[in-house]
């Protein structure tokens, strides 16, 4: 089974992952952006967007899907960016396969174990009731009795589609993605090491990246930048893409 994704424009290779819960339209933005120099790949991974559902979700398994994705497109050398679990997904993919990627850029996330922290998130999701919930109002007043920030509400509600008439449903596999949360924050092994140019960039008030992980990040990445994009939390991409798209392309280029 292969991944699904939107190619934009032409040139070299330049594939994006998003993160939990997320999926390829979320970097529909900055995509078109980055494709008016490269052909740009953004990708739903197993579980989310229009991709496949399987009860599977860690780390080996996407890489390998990624691996898949490369070998059916048949790119040879790309530039691999990832947010979050796409940054890890990124990181342990780039150390399997480091002949298939010649820059990576991974968004505010580290090789660390992180612990569950996506349990009021997941509750909320799973409390919806589809035979009760008809509306995208209906499902954002649902949400907001347990994820007060509109924002993140917004992120979330993405998901939602029309299953038929009159019938929404979400695009991703939450019951998969609910049973393996546990395996989102597990650590990038620590044999894994890449060898060639990587950029780590952090929100300013994000605390994904801190001060302790920058000797684990060079650790495994021997090359790695670390830049702080400003103004920007955890959806840094999203909340601060002019820095945001300044960074990576200085850095590819």
């Amino acid at each position: 089974m292969i991944l699904y994704s939107q190619i934009l424009g032409q040139g070299k290779p330049f594939v994006i992952l998003h993160g939990f819960l997320g999926m390829s339209d979320n970097w529909k933005t900055l995509g078109n952006q980055f494709a008016e120099h490269y052909e740009v790949h953004l990708i739903d991974q197993r579980n989310h967007g229009r991709s496949f559902h399987d009860s599977d979700h860690h780390y080996e398994v996407l890489s390998e899907d990624l691996k898949h994705y490369f070998k059916h497109h048949n790119i040879e050398d790309a530039i691999v960016l990832g947010h979050s679990m796409g940054g890890k997904t990124a990181m342990f993919f780039a150390c399997k396969y480091p002949e298939l990627v010649n820059h990576l850029i991974v968004a505010d996330i580290s090789p660390r174990f992180y612990p569950v922290h996506h349990d009021t998130i997941l509750a909320g999701l799973n409390s919806f009731d589809f035979d009760q919930i008809k509306s995208r109002g209906a499902a954002d007043k649902q949400l907001a009795k347990f994820i007060p920030q509109v924002g993140v509400r917004q992120f979330l509600l993405k998901n939602l589609y029309w299953i038929e008439k009159g019938k929404l449903a979400f695009r991703m596999n939450l019951e998969a993605l609910t049973e393996n949360v546990s395996e989102i924050g597990e650590a990038l092994p620590l044999n894994f090491k890449f060898d060639k140019n990587t950029l780590f960039l952090k929100g300013d008030k994000s605390e994904y990246i801190g001060s302790q992980d920058e000797a684990i990040i060079k650790r495994q990445f021997p090359k790695a930048e670390i830049k702080t994009i400003t103004n920007a939390g955890h959806w840094l991409h999203a909340e601060n893409p002019e820095e945001f798209y300044e960074a990576v392309i200085n850095f590819v280029n």
